[in-house]
């Protein structure tokens, strides 16, 4: 529909996804590598033999609300025709106990009927529902001879202004759910791996097609993969979190326009020993998780999506989808998940810094850290990476090293503080004129 309406071009996929037509297919497994998060965003974990089936039925609201409108609306229905029966069943019981329905000669006067005008069990079924509903069509009426009868009458208002009550309020929930809005959030279909300001970084792009901006938006990432301890303890779910690049203190965005979301590969990354050939047989999934604020409505929203080995490109950009048209900005989403090939080496992160000289920190090696807030020259600062599983503590993902230098036949040490890679020791000689 938004595609006729030229909002969006043709072929482009309105889900929580943008995905480039065009783009160059990559060799994938026969087998479809399981994801616990799936690119709409559910969760694609199946619970079972779950013999405490009672606990749903504790919170019974909660239940309806996350059912589907198919069984929501059939419950619904069947609620009030089991309520209509039950107590069309009642009136016909008070008609028969009262003698209302014997058959009895419309010119002689008789006793006052308990209800007027119920000669069988349909006529009874026909005043429960307007009893229930309200309808009042005049035909049927209650009388002062039967006190039980008004005490049946007050019961079933009750119940059925419940009925409504809960039926009204899983309508309003479920059409006003936070992932309504999340749907019109969209994520490029594949990731992309590319070197910025000469390091590799993972980069994804998302966007809002929406003009209503999502308030105190953050976005999250985390690593899922399977990790072994140091006793041989298996961990079949380890999740890392991963620093968004944001010179700020904070993982905030403003989406006022689509982004590109980066993360910097450095020492303290869960990508750092990942190489262009190893990518493939990783077992890993990076979840993506949008937070925000509906600016219209005030409820806090999610979106979610993951990216698998397969969905990740080696040496690819995004193209630019921003132009500048008549004093404002335009934003073509046709273009959305097209990238452009970019040359860099296949090597790891790793292996770039042994390349260039770097020396690996002992211990340090190859785990995320902490997300320390450190100095990085002079007046800014800079976030770490992730935490490891099998390290709870927070650690410094920058190195003290020492620089020695002479100074007039003297050796003086001086501390620094690296950031993300180690500098080489170097030996400075200061000469006397």
């Amino acid at each position: 529909m938004l595609a006729r309406k030229g909002i969006l071009a043709d072929g482009f996929l309105l889900t929580r996804l943008a995905e480039d037509a065009t783009q160059p297919s990559r060799i994938r497994p026969k087998s479809q590598r399981a994801r616990f998060i799936t690119k709409s965003g559910s969760c694609n974990v199946a619970h079972k033999n779950i013999r405490e089936q009672g606990r749903f039925l504790q919170d019974v609201f909660t239940t309806m609300v996350d059912l589907k409108w198919q069984h929501s609306l059939l419950i619904f229905t069947s609620a009030f025709l089991c309520s209509w029966m039950l107590f069309a069943m009642v009136w016909w019981l008070l008609a028969f106990a009262h003698g209302d329905l014997e058959p009895r000669d419309p010119n002689e006067p008789g006793p006052v009927p308990c209800v007027t005008s119920i000669h069988s069990f349909t006529s009874a079924f026909l005043f429960s529902i307007e009893v229930q509903v309200t309808i009042g069509f005049g035909g049927r009426m209650m009388t002062e001879e039967c006190p039980l009868a008004i005490i049946v009458l007050i019961i079933q208002n009750i119940l059925g202004l419940i009925i409504n009550a809960i039926m009204l309020g899983c309508v309003f929930m479920k059409t006003a759910q936070a992932n309504r809005r999340a749907e019109t959030l969209i994520f490029s279909r594949n990731a992309v791996i590319a070197p910025r300001n000469g390091r590799p970084t993972f980069m994804f792009r998302v966007g809002d097609l929406r003009k209503s901006m999502i308030i105190s938006a953050t976005i999250q990432l985390q690593v899922i993969r399977r990790t072994v301890t140091a006793e041989g303890e298996v961990i079949p779910v380890c999740q890392l979190d991963i620093q968004v690049e944001n010179p700020l203190r904070s993982n905030g965005i403003f989406l006022v326009s689509p982004l590109i979301i980066s993360h910097t590969i450095d020492r303290g990354s869960p990508l750092y020993e990942i190489s262009a050939q190893s990518l493939a047989t990783e077992d890993l999934e990076i979840i993506v998780i949008l937070e925000g604020v509906v600016e219209t409505t005030g409820i806090t929203m999610q979106a979610r999506t993951s990216y698998t080995p397969e969905e990740i490109l080696w040496g690819r950009r995004f193209v630019s989808i921003m132009t500048e048209e008549d004093g404002r900005y335009s934003i073509d989403y046709s273009k959305f998940g097209n990238t452009v090939p970019f040359r860099m080496p296949a090597l790891s992160a790793k292996e770039l810094d042994q390349t260039r000289g770097v020396q690996d920190s002992g211990p340090h090696e190859g785990k995320p850290q902490g997300w320390g807030l450190v100095r990085a020259g002079r007046g800014g600062y800079r976030r770490g990476g992730g935490r490891a599983c099998d390290d709870m503590a927070a650690k410094p993902w920058y190195v003290p090293a020492e620089k020695e230098e002479e100074k007039k036949g003297q050796k003086k040490t001086v501390k620094l503080e690296e950031i993300g890679r180690e500098i080489e020791e170097e030996t400075v000689e200061d000469m006397s004129d």
